[in-house]
């Protein structure tokens, strides 16, 4: 199926363990950075997994009001922080557009839970009376979409996605959709997360999904599709993009870091965590990447994978990427920049897009780091450890979601 838009990105917003200036956190990407460390926002010393990627030096006071700043989460705060970034990246200026043609898509898998925890607090320790009335608006997940859009007059379409892990690539998807279909001319979408309190990290770590042997090291202790890897480590942030149908960038001699050309989605329908042993959701979706871009496996040079350094996430996904490349899967660039950013949950399709689109823009395909002892079942090229310098056209990225939510998203160098 075709619609008469092409759709482009020409703004990077980013808010990260690794900064959140695009140049710098780039740089650091490259270079095989970690942005992984102790956790410091509380005492961790009771935990299974004492390590997370968080977002230092932040304050929200240099994005909004102490009013608005007071009366939301930290998870609304990094949307609008990232927000903010794209749109001083793309020279954004809402007097050349229609407010009502320019929308906000921001997604969250977990939204405001640490006003859930402080409220649950309050609750039980002060009594019913003493609940913050805006408990209810700095928790649920569309809050961010929704003071993103307030902050800055965005009077488009505005909604939120939640889908765990693929929530911030289904918000770029589903821009992407209302692009091409001429129901809006710029869309700012991604996702933003800050699930590093105490509460939800005592959650992860029940599941035995986070590493926990890394501790004393904790810049190994992310390592995708290495043999030693045991687990997630947690990261915290906003990635936004600014989307733009061609028209419409070309209109304002807007710079255009790539064009995105795909976007699907599917479901494994086989568990509430793990992936589809057989891998055939994830493999569907990206066979329904191919077919909408018109594009063979042979034109792929890049995958941002989901790796997320867990037991069968990176086996699965290796195999989902084997199904459909088949003989050219060894040919592939895989890595995952999880290695360095933690795994942002929500955020991380946001963040990822904003990877692809700068590999695209500079002819780098940045590393996995910590890949040092191979496993016989994640058999192919995950850049181990060394950014590659190569021409780059088409990227793809892909994440997946608890209740066996799948996304993926093709990157196109623009001509």
């Amino acid at each position: 199926m075709s619609y008469p838009h092409r759709v482009v990105i020409t703004g990077l917003g980013i808010t990260s363990s690794l900064g959140s200036e695009i140049n710098r956190f780039w740089d650091n990407i490259v270079t095989g950075k970690s942005g992984i460390a102790r956790i410091a926002a509380f005492d961790p010393t009771a935990y299974p997994c004492q390590v997370g990627a968080e977002v230092k030096d932040f304050n929200p006071l240099d994005y909004m009001d102490v009013k608005d700043m007071k009366h939301s989460d930290r998870f609304t705060h990094l949307a609008v922080s990232a927000t903010k970034h794209a749109m001083q990246d793309a020279n954004f200026n809402l007097k050349q557009f229609d407010p009502f043609r320019v929308g906000t898509i921001v997604a969250s898998g977990i939204g405001g839970i640490e006003t859930m925890q402080k409220q649950t607090a309050r609750f039980f320790n002060l009594g019913p009376l003493k609940v913050s009335p805006f408990m209810i608006p700095s928790l649920i997940c569309n809050m961010a979409s929704g003071v993103v859009a307030i902050q800055y007059g965005l009077k488009g379409p505005n909604f939120s996605v939640v889908t765990a892990c693929a929530s911030g690539s289904h918000a770029i998807g589903e821009a992407y959709h209302l692009l091409k279909l001429g129901k809006a001319d710029a869309m700012f979408a991604g996702g933003s997360e800050a699930a590093l309190q105490s509460l939800s990290f005592a959650g992860f770590c029940m599941m035995k999904a986070m590493s926990s042997h890394f501790n004393e090291e904790p810049e190994r202790a992310s390592r995708p599709f290495d043999a030693q890897r045991d687990g997630f480590v947690m990261g915290e942030g906003a990635g936004m993009v600014l989307l733009e149908t061609l028209e419409s960038a070309l209109a304002r001699k807007a710079k255009i870091y790539c064009e995105v050309v795909a976007y699907a989605a599917s479901c494994d329908a086989y568990h509430i965590t793990s992936p589809d042993p057989e891998a055939n959701g994830l493999a569907n979706c990206l066979e329904n990447l191919l077919c909408e871009s018109g594009l063979t496996t042979a034109n792929v040079d890049y995958i941002n994978a989901h790796g997320t350094s867990t037991n069968i996430n990176d086996k699965f996904e290796t195999l989902a990427i084997k199904k459909i490349f088949k003989e050219n899967a060894k040919k592939l660039k895989i890595s995952s920049t999880k290695s360095m950013t933690g795994h942002l949950l929500g955020a991380a399709g946001g963040v990822e897009a904003i990877i692809c689109a700068k590999a695209i823009e500079t002819g780098i395909i940045p590393p996995t780091i910590n890949y040092e002892t191979p496993d016989p079942e994640c058999d192919l090229d995950y850049v181990p450890n060394e950014a590659i310098k190569q021409d780059v056209n088409v990227v793809i990225s892909e994440n997946l979601g608890f209740g066996g939510h799948n996304a993926a998203l093709m990157f196109k160098k623009y001509t």
